[in-house]
Order: C-alpha cells, then structure tokens, then sequence
C-alpha cells in the first residue's frame, strides 16, 4: 500500500507521526513500520486515525488502500 496521502495528512494537521501514534494507542516504531507498509493497519487503528486526522469515511479508500504505483 502507499500511504503518501496519509502522510500528507499527518502534515496537514502539524502533528508528526510520533504525535499521531500517541493518539491511536501505538509506539512510534510500530506506526513508521505501518507506514512503510511492512504491516498492515488494524480496522481500530483505521478507525482512530480517521478520528485523529478528520477522514471521513468515504475518503477511507484513499488513505489507507491506494496501490503503489
């Protein structure tokens, strides 16, 4: 998966990953090896950032299941 757009909104919101991974209940490492597509994101892990980042839902395809090209 590529999560460019969602880092995009990480960005967008002035938070840093280590802040975003503080507000969904995970380590910062755990979320960089997510982002980097090495695991995959829970549906609560979805569903939090989401909440965190103000995805609505029907935008969820595009951040969390967009192909790398």
């Amino acid at each position: 998966m590529d999560y460019l757009n969602l880092l995009g909104r990480i960005r967008a919101y002035g938070m840093t990953q280590n802040d975003v991974a503080k507000e969904i209940g995970v380590s910062p490492a755990t979320l960089n090896k997510k982002l980097r597509g090495h695991t995959d994101f829970t549906q609560t892990e979805i569903r939090a950032l989401c909440q965190v980042l103000m995805i609505p839902d029907a935008e969820i395809p595009d951040y969390f299941f967009a192909a790398k090209l």
